[in-house]
């Protein structure tokens, strides 16, 4: 009996990005299956937080491809035969964008707006779902982020942990195949970090597919099936949590890590 490889969500192949002169992503290969869950760290700078918004298109590739579902995004540029330059169609990017769900560090909520606006707006602006029932969707995500009794509120009289939730219902009410978290609690006082770090917990748990940036080590490790380690904007080292943060083969790696060494398992 032959055994099968799992489908692939997400492909990127020689994946770079460059900002003037400065090339902060150097070629990343990445498969991503259903159901991952993938921590990604690095030191400040190193490309993870451009890596999640390229895949999610907030920035434009400088060269390579991704695909979602089997599917090349965008198309090759007729006097580049190699393919690794592309364009892309605002619609196409739209359509991306709600299947690539994206939570930002600073929560980017709109303060006009109250939460249950927030999470209502791309249903209705995106999705051009009816006005009713987009809110009783809205509803039913503040409720699974525990913030039901919040949707009347605006977001200047929450908590830091409170708008994070909010973002994450927002994006999870466009029912996208794939979550990028982009250091979700690094805006967070402390004390505030578990309550965004649980929900996430309970979506990986429902087999969610996630890519989470994070200096959250110990939640890393617990969280992911698999954890990349970027250094100077490539895939350094990669591989399962104890393969990475226990046992970690490359010297970039350890140094990371030990400076880094309050978290535990």
């Amino acid at each position: 009996m032959t055994s099968t490889s799992p489908p692939t969500l997400l492909r990127i192949r020689g994946l770079r990005k460059q900002f003037g002169t400065n090339e902060v992503l150097k070629g990343i290969d990445l498969d991503v299956h259903p159901g991952d869950r993938i921590a990604v760290l690095g030191a400040s700078g190193s490309g993870k937080s451009t890596l999640l918004r390229c895949i999610n298109f907030m920035e434009m590739p400088s060269a390579g491809t991704i695909e979602l579902a089997g599917q090349a995004i965008g198309s090759a540029l007729p006097q580049r035969h190699d393919g690794t330059q592309r364009r892309y169609t605002e619609a196409e990017l739209t359509r991306v964008r709600q299947r690539a769900g994206m939570v930002f560090q600073q929560f980017n909520l709109f303060p006009h707006m109250t939460v249950l606006g927030n999470v209502a707006e791309g249903l209705r602006t995106v999705q051009r779902m009816p006005r009713e029932a987009a809110l009783e969707k809205a509803r039913s995500q503040l409720a699974r982020v525990g913030l039901a009794e919040k949707a009347d509120e605006y977001p200047a009289r929450l908590s830091g942990g409170q708008k994070q939730r909010v973002a994450i219902a927002r994006a999870l009410a466009m029912e996208p195949e794939l979550l990028l978290f982009d250091e979700p609690t690094s805006a967070l006082d402390p004390e505030l970090v578990g309550e965004v770090l649980r929900v996430i917990r309970a979506l990986a748990q429902e087999g969610r597919t996630m890519l989470l940036v994070t200096h959250e080590i110990g939640f890393a490790y617990h969280f992911a099936n698999r954890v990349l380690f970027i250094a100077d904007g490539v895939i350094h080292e990669s591989g399962t949590p104890d393969e990475v943060l226990k046992h970690p083969r490359e010297k970039r790696t350890q140094d990371f890590l030990a400076r880094h060494n309050e978290f535990s398992f």
